[in-house]
């Protein structure tokens, strides 16, 4: 167990060094990646395509990534908001990598592009443990989820910037228990804000459009207890326990062409 676990940290440390090259480029070029986290049928797509529309109307320039391990559907939808899309194929992977982010975004994300939305493979296991050189970090659950889910996936919830919950719609016809959840996320990620959501009803759209762009401009950020380096007390982007390695024991050797480290995105 301990060789796994020692590779697993190799891992996760090489994917951290190339998350830290990807969002220092980034940076200089004046984009703010924004990394979605949630299960399979959270409602995230339909979400990401109301804040895409809103961000065109208000012409903010962004663009979104999507990644699936099969279909283009996603994609297919988001681009009926006007705003450029790319669609990334996992190959059974669970999860997006900085350096498999960095390669698709190569050539690809245009000029002056002040956000670009990244959504997550449907997952809230794997992705947490990995840094894709984002700002902000925001997890989602629907109200049909159930209220422990912040207390089954402790790592995706504890390490969010942003916690948002959707289809409140159906929230009563669930017998979704708004405190009961709120409390939960507290127990994990003190002090994260929670936003509800409705995209057939139009509650809470652009929040999440208003975050990223706070977090664009540099405005401040929720840090989350499990982000912090308990010898310096600064923050990181993501806090690994060898329970959390033993608790994840299949390991992701990077794809061959992400062993080393990618070429930044071209200007």
């Amino acid at each position: 167990m301990c060789r796994v676990v020692d590779l697993q940290q190799a891992v996760l440390a090489k994917n951290d060094a190339t998350a830290h090259l990807l969002r220092t480029h980034l940076d200089a070029r004046g984009t703010t990646v924004v990394n979605l986290l949630s299960s399979p049928g959270s409602g995230k797509t339909a979400l990401l395509e109301g804040e895409l529309l809103l961000a065109r109307e208000r012409s903010v320039p962004v663009a979104a990534l999507t990644a699936d391990l099969a279909t283009e559907n996603d994609a297919t939808r988001l681009a009926r908001s006007g705003v450029p899309v790319k669609q990334v194929l996992t190959d059974g992977l669970c999860h997006l990598e900085a350096a498999m982010l960095a390669g698709h975004l190569d050539g690809w994300l245009p000029d002056g592009t002040r956000l670009l939305f990244v959504e997550n493979v449907g997952n809230l296991v794997c992705p947490a443990s990995y840094d894709l050189g984002e700002t902000l970090r925001v997890v989602l659950a629907s109200v049909t989820e159930g209220e422990d889910k912040p207390l089954k996936y402790p790592t995706a919830f504890g390490l969010a910037h942003l916690v948002v919950v959707t289809k409140t719609d159906i929230a009563e016809a669930v017998e979704f228990d708004e405190s009961a959840f709120r409390a939960n996320v507290e127990r994990v990620n003190p002090g994260v804000e929670v936003v509800l959501t409705s995209v057939r009803r139009g509650q809470g759209v652009g929040v999440l459009l208003d975050r990223a762009l706070a977090a664009a401009g540099g405005g401040p950020l929720h840090t989350p207890v499990m982000a912090r380096r308990p010898d310096t007390g600064h923050t990181h982007a993501h806090s690994h326990t060898d329970a959390e390695y033993a608790g994840h024991p299949h390991v992701h050797a990077p794809a061959a062409d992400a062993v080393a480290a990618p070429a930044a995105p071209r200007s």
